[in-house]
């Protein structure tokens, strides 16, 4: 049976970021990939200049239809839009029981345009993240959901901390916002005791749009693959550090975009994991 991958998110008509990002990285691993819109945006490479957020009850009837017809391995929330329609995604996925959801917590584009209202990062908040198998914020997505200033690699582990606190089995804080040498900070629930990994990257000439997007549906099209948790994340980062460096490609006057090449067979072998800290 070829494995199927859901996206529910905003368009991004330039196709940098949103369901056509997400849906073509699905692809990528050899995954079937389903979407559901939850808001049309006016964007180009450039930037966003208008979001048009859809009815939360067609985002409600979308999904439950999906939902109903077929069996996804993973489940991959970006932009939400509105609080309305997190309550609607929210009440929907728990009633299903949904198994590996990956919220990428879409609040503010690059822009400054916003992608998410107060209300829904509170419902986000109280709702969303406990049914989450990993979140995968930012370092400014992390401020507001662990409501601390981040700083400093010290200030992401303490910021992971208090947001595995409001419920998800793990976090990955991506410390690209940070100067320095970039260091993304895994966190992962487990009944003996947390585990923490660092993945450190680095800094890569230019801005490339729909990274947050590639690497949380990179996540989520592992998972359905079969991969455990820390091999997921594990591969979906150096599969994303490999992509800006060889396969990124400028499709408009504004930033570059993830175009890569399809993956091979995907070995999801433990030995490819990081060394706890």
């Amino acid at each position: 049976m070829v494995p199927k991958a859901l996206t529910v998110a905003g368009f991004d008509p330039s196709g940098g970021a949103g369901i056509l990002a997400d849906v073509r990285t699905f692809n990528r691993y050899g995954v079937y990939g389903a979407a559901v819109i939850t808001a049309l945006t006016s964007q180009d490479t450039r930037s966003v200049y208008a979001v048009h957020p859809l009815p939360a009850g067609r985002v409600k009837r979308d999904l439950e239809l999906l939902l109903s017809d077929m069996d996804f391995g993973a489940v991959k929330l970006g932009m939400l839009a509105t609080g309305e329609i997190v309550e609607a995604v929210s009440h929907i996925l728990a009633g299903y029981g949904v198994r590996n959801l990956v919220i990428d917590p879409v609040i503010r584009a690059t822009s400054g345009a916003v992608l998410l209202n107060e209300e829904g990062v509170k419902v986000m908040v109280e709702k969303l993240l406990p049914l989450a198998t990993i979140v995968t914020p930012n370092v400014p997505e992390a401020e507001l959901l662990a409501g601390m200033e981040i700083k400093s690699p010290g200030d992401v582990e303490e910021a992971a901390r208090r947001i595995l606190d409001l419920g998800p089995e793990a976090v990955l804080v991506k410390g690209g916002h940070l100067k320095g040498e970039p260091i993304d900070f895994l966190r992962v629930r487990r009944p003996d005791g947390d585990r923490a990994y660092r993945f450190i990257g680095e800094r890569i000439e230019g801005d490339v749009h729909g990274t947050g997007c590639v690497l949380a549906s990179s996540i989520a099209a592992l998972l359905s693959l079969g991969c455990d948790l820390i091999t997921a994340v594990s591969l979906a980062v150096s599969d994303v550090k490999e992509a800006l460096r060889k396969g990124t490609i400028k499709v408009g006057k504004g930033r570059a975009v993830i175009f890569a090449a399809h993956k091979g067979d995907v070995p999801c072998r433990r030995e490819t994991s990081p060394t706890p800290l």
